[in-house]
């Protein structure tokens, strides 16, 4: 195919209520729920610049202020570190400010994932963008995101990333039909399910947060009616696109392939996997592991 322009922006929507995590939420932004001692959403934006993203649109709403706050500078606070002669602690405040080009725009209701990638339309224009979700981030060592964007480099349209799962999961998430291509871990899309009961899903590979959007998708959003839960779907649209493509064989935004992922993902999206997710974390940090490890141990041995 012709040469695709770079992937520079991504899209993070983090309008969401959190209401799995009430009370916590009333008060606190989910994505500012941290993973030890930093917020998920720094995560998030982290995976994106590593990808080679440096510009970040996050759609936000109401009571998502201290998400901006934790992006801007805290010059009192840096002042006080530095006359402490705390550098440790300045570069930890540091690091979230120089991540990366942070911008925002308000989604003023929620009216769903599609809607609020559409609330991104002026700010990227007619390039493909990252789309990423706050309620799941993956290993930075298995650079999915990259893997992604070279896809779509290859072959155009938009890109889906896939995680096997079992078939009694799949009624909480899209779920896609595909057919093989001539690389092992890419598919190409031909329809996606979004939350089908187990007996109606075509496979038991669900769409998980990321997603390589072309910009045709805008115009797609434009023209899709609320779904379920009179939301608008960023998955009907994907599928409008996946099926426009096979269908009538023209280049209406490059088809929908997918990227069959197998490596670590860390969800955050319930009560219990954030709590799996602390505990993953704990064990892989040098600097609480050696101590976290042993006590962990002896408190599950404590439990038999």
């Amino acid at each position: 195919m012709a040469h695709s322009p770079a992937v520079t922006k991504a899209v993070i929507p983090v309008a969401g209520m959190g209401t799995r995590f009430l009370p916590a939420t009333k008060a606190t932004p989910k994505e500012m729920l941290p993973v030890i001692d930093t917020p998920a959403i720094h995560y998030v934006v982290e995976e994106a610049v590593t990808a080679g993203i440096d510009n970040v649109l996050l759609v936000t709403g109401r009571g998502k202020r201290s998400i901006e706050d934790y992006f801007d500078r805290n010059t009192e606070l840096e002042a006080a570190l530095a006359a402490k002669g705390d550098e440790a602690g300045l570069a930890k405040v540091r690091a979230s400010t120089d991540l990366a080009a942070v911008h925002y725009v308000r989604q003023g209701e929620a009216r769903g994932l599609g809607h609020a990638v559409l609330c991104a339309a002026d700010h990227v224009g007619d390039v493909p963008f990252a789309v990423l979700l706050g309620d799941d981030f993956i290993h930075p060592e298995d650079h999915l995101l990259r893997r992604m964007i070279d896809v779509r480099q290859r072959y155009g349209g938009s890109v889906v990333a896939l995680l096997e799962v079992e078939p009694e999961q799949v009624s909480s998430y899209g779920v896609v039909a595909f057919k093989p291509t001539d690389e092992a871990d890419v598919v190409a899309i031909t329809d996606l399910v979004e939350k089908p009961s187990v007996g109606d899903a075509p496979s038991n590979w669900i769409v998980i947060g990321r997603y390589i959007c072309d910009s045709a998708i805008f115009d797609v959003l434009r023209e899709t009616p609320p779904g379920r839960g009179g939301e608008i779907q960023l998955t009907d649209a994907l599928r409008t696109l996946a099926r426009t493509d096979r269908d009538e064989g023209h280049d209406g935004g490059g088809g929908v392939h997918g990227v069959l992922f197998s490596g670590r993902r860390y969800d955050t999206g319930n009560k219990l996997d954030y709590l799996r997710t602390q505990v993953q974390f704990a064990c892989e940090r040098p600097d609480i592991a050696p101590e976290f490890v042993p006590w962990l141990r002896g408190y599950l041995a404590g439990l038999e």
